[in-house]
């Protein structure tokens, strides 16, 4: 058995828009910020995801620190939603706040998924399947 199964995973990365990417996750996606801080050895960050779950996502910003943008299109977190009216409602709710589906950069995920583009360039597939 792995050593790994049981603990909780932390999706970190740099971004130069931290108010757009807060609203994408938080707004767009439905997530909560579970914490923030400020001037942390320079550094601003902000933690968004959903109590009790076993992931969530941070974003940082340094002052003076370029981040840029993904480096491809095919940089991908992918959310699996089996049910088809959620699934709806959380593509619906994307859209609502002003975010249009782009096409997928391998188009396996737009068979059954909406892909989105945060502010950095980094995608979002919410996938209407469930996971294997």
């Amino acid at each position: 058995m792995s050593a790994l199964i049981g603990t909780h995973l932390r999706v970190a990365r740099p971004t130069d828009e931290i108010d757009e990417i807060v609203a994408f996750y938080r707004d767009g996606l439905g997530f909560d910020v579970l914490g923030e801080f400020r001037g942390h050895e320079g550094f601003d960050g902000v933690m968004l995801g959903h109590a009790g779950v076993a992931y969530h996502l941070e974003f940082t910003r340094k002052e003076g620190h370029r981040a840029g943008r993904a480096p491809t299109e095919d940089n991908l977190l992918v959310f699996y939603l089996p049910d088809r009216d959620l699934w709806r409602q959380a593509v619906d709710r994307m859209v609502a706040c002003g975010y249009e589906p782009v096409p997928a950069f391998n188009p396996y995920w737009d068979r059954q998924g909406a892909t989105f583009e945060d502010p950095d360039g980094y995608r979002v597939v919410l996938q209407n399947a469930e996971w294997p």
